[in-house]
């Protein structure tokens, strides 16, 4: 009796090997098991400029949405600069159309009578040369050598004087001139371009929300000095959410892209959130690091997130959380 034993032992030995080899080759329906954590994305949100906060406007655990002001810069100064802007703006773009427009049709009817009454002028100086000249040379001595030639001075500056109103007339009525025309656009697109970078100013004093998300943290307060690179909310962003979790290398095969799951929380344990495989790493982390034998090599694992769709946003950052992936064959 005692020598049967061994034998019945080394049988019950293979056979619960047979079984296991047998349970490995043919597989089991079952889904697959995994834990892991729910992940999600994060923002250090910050202003684009720098100041003194105003506006706190939100709480941690607060819910905003895409484009919500969050938070607000004391602007005041920036918003006088932009007024002043404004007038020097409007200043420029009237100097322009001046140009643009030419004379008015007063101003070239008053450099036209400019123009007749200086030829007037000449034609009066002309006929006191004239006088004087024929006096001079009478010799009764009504007329001085000295009085021709103030005369002649006379005219000739009255008929310069013709000259200068005639060359006027045609400036008028000529208008202005391209390149001045053109320097005033160049003018009025630099201050507009100055405008712009003030308001732009202005606007960045606004911190919004760049996506629908959760305040985690609240980390200025009114009266803070900030800078571009100063946080002031941590946002913890809805959506994507997705759960992280580690596959070994013999169940590597039975995972793939959009496969779906299952993702049970200890909080909701009747109550499933869909999901599907979305990602799945391609470089594998070894446990331990070092890997010798087979054996040891079967505790490789691959990352894979699943992607959930959690309307209610009932999973938090880092929770725990137990995922089935549905239609797996389990070795």
């Amino acid at each position: 009796m005692k020598k049967l034993i061994p034998v019945l032992v080394i049988l019950l030995v293979l056979a619960g090997g047979w079984y296991w080899w047998h349970q490995r080759q043919s597989g089991d329906d079952g889904p697959l098991v995994l834990y892991g954590n729910v992940d999600i994305r994060q923002v250090a949100l910050a202003f684009e400029g720098s100041g003194r906060v105003a506006e706190m406007r939100v709480e941690e655990g607060d819910s905003v949405v895409k484009g919500q002001v969050l938070a607000r810069l004391d602007t005041d100064t920036l918003q006088l600069q932009v007024d002043a802007q404004e007038a020097a703006v409007e200043a420029q773009r009237q100097a322009l159309l001046k140009l643009r427009n030419g004379s008015r049709p007063e101003e070239v009817a008053q450099a036209r009578a400019q123009l007749d009454s200086a030829e007037a002028s000449a034609v009066l100086a002309d006929q006191e040369l004239a006088r004087a000249t024929q006096l001079r040379a009478s010799r009764s001595g009504a007329a001085s050598q000295q009085s021709v030639d103030q005369a002649r001075a006379q005219a000739d500056a009255a008929k310069a004087s013709v000259a200068q109103a005639r060359a006027a007339l045609d400036l008028v009525e000529a208008g202005s001139r391209a390149e001045d025309i053109a320097q005033a656009e160049a003018q009025l697109r630099g201050a507009e371009a100055e405008l712009s970078l003030l308001r732009r100013g202005v606007e960045d004093g606004e911190l919004s929300s760049p996506d629908n998300a959760v305040i985690r943290s609240r980390l200025r307060e009114p009266g803070d000095m900030v800078t571009a690179s100063t946080p002031v909310y941590a946002l913890a962003l809805t959506q994507p959410k997705w759960v992280r979790v580690y596959v070994s290398e013999p169940d590597l095969g039975h995972v793939r892209p959009g496969l779906a799951a299952e993702v049970f929380a200890d909080s909701f344990p009747d109550q499933p959130t869909a999901g599907k495989v979305g990602y799945i790493s391609s470089v594998a982390e070894f446990t331990p690091k070092s890997v010798q034998t087979e054996e040891l090599r079967t505790s490789l694992v691959y990352e894979v997130h699943v992607t959930i769709d959690d309307p209610n946003d009932r999973l938090r950052l880092g929770q725990p959380v137990t995922v089935r992936l549905q239609d797996v064959a389990t070795p």
